[in-house]
């Protein structure tokens, strides 16, 4: 029953017409009852391998949650490839893309790349995983935004992003728990919740029909869905939930496809 709720958290999400503010605080006890990070390990920020060409035609009774897992690609990711806004309503018979906006064209540039690469009788079992770590990495970045990014938080970059590389999406802030986590840029709240496994309490911020910010691993959540926002204005306390240290996971996607966030923040 636990695993269902969780589901429908993820997958049900609709644009609430309030404006409150929600504070959801999780702590991890250990002895002597003051709060810590687990013991145990936790499960790592779950990522899609994007599937170049491949599509899944909509079955009565699925849902995007259920067609996403079985697929190994994240709800969240499916929904933003193929344009279905909240509450995520998918019908029988719709046919539903497996790969960015742009991935066909990644797939066509990388298999014209392998076809005309010189074979040699050593690599033949190598060339599938290399052909499909070229169609894996993600385009360039947009080469301008008109949005005026600004720092989601005070604290020092402690991992950045890489392209092509499914555990490095964002950039990792440090700092202390309860620090402020701020809106990057003017927005809506289109998610506030923790059913998205590996993210903890995570917000969602989406500013035009391209680009949404993402802000995960924080203390408290400050913001409902639906929530109109400002940049700079507070939405949530950094923390650790869903990570090993307080820190803030900060993405920035562009029509779906995550991108390098120091390439839009401003110089420190």
């Amino acid at each position: 029953m636990r695993t269902r709720r969780i589901v429908v958290i993820a997958i049900a999400i609709g644009l609430l017409a309030g404006c409150g503010r929600t504070r959801v605080v999780r702590e991890y006890p250990h002895k002597g009852g003051r709060a810590t990070a687990s013991r145990t390990a936790l499960p790592p920020v779950r990522v899609s391998e994007p599937k170049y060409g491949a599509t899944a035609v909509v079955q009565r009774g699925q849902t995007v949650y259920r067609i996403a897992t079985e697929n190994g690609i994240t709800a969240l990711d499916l929904a933003l490839w193929n344009d279905i806004p909240p509450p995520y309503v998918i019908h029988p018979g719709q046919r539903l893309r497996l790969y960015p906006r742009d991935g066909r064209e990644a797939a066509v540039a990388a298999s014209s790349t392998a076809t005309r690469a010189p074979s040699t009788p050593a690599t033949p079992a190598r060339a599938p995983a290399s052909t499909s770590a070229a169609s894996a990495t993600p385009p360039s970045a947009p080469v301008a935004s008109s949005l005026a990014w600004r720092w989601p938080a005070e604290g020092a970059v402690a991992d950045t992003f890489a392209a092509g590389d499914p555990t490095r999406q964002g950039i990792d802030i440090a700092g202390k728990a309860g620090v402020p986590v701020r809106a990057a840029a003017d927005g809506v709240v289109v998610y506030s919740g923790s059913g998205l496994v590996g993210y903890g309490e995570l917000v969602i911020v989406k500013h035009n029909d391209q680009w949404l910010s993402a802000y995960g691993h924080n203390r408290a959540r400050l913001v409902n869905e639906g929530a109109l926002v400002k940049a700079g204005q507070q939405i949530a306390e950094m923390g650790r939930s869903g990570a090993s240290r307080d820190m803030l996971h900060f993405e920035i996607r562009y029509n779906g496809k995550p991108v390098d966030p120091l390439r839009y923040l401003p110089a420190r």
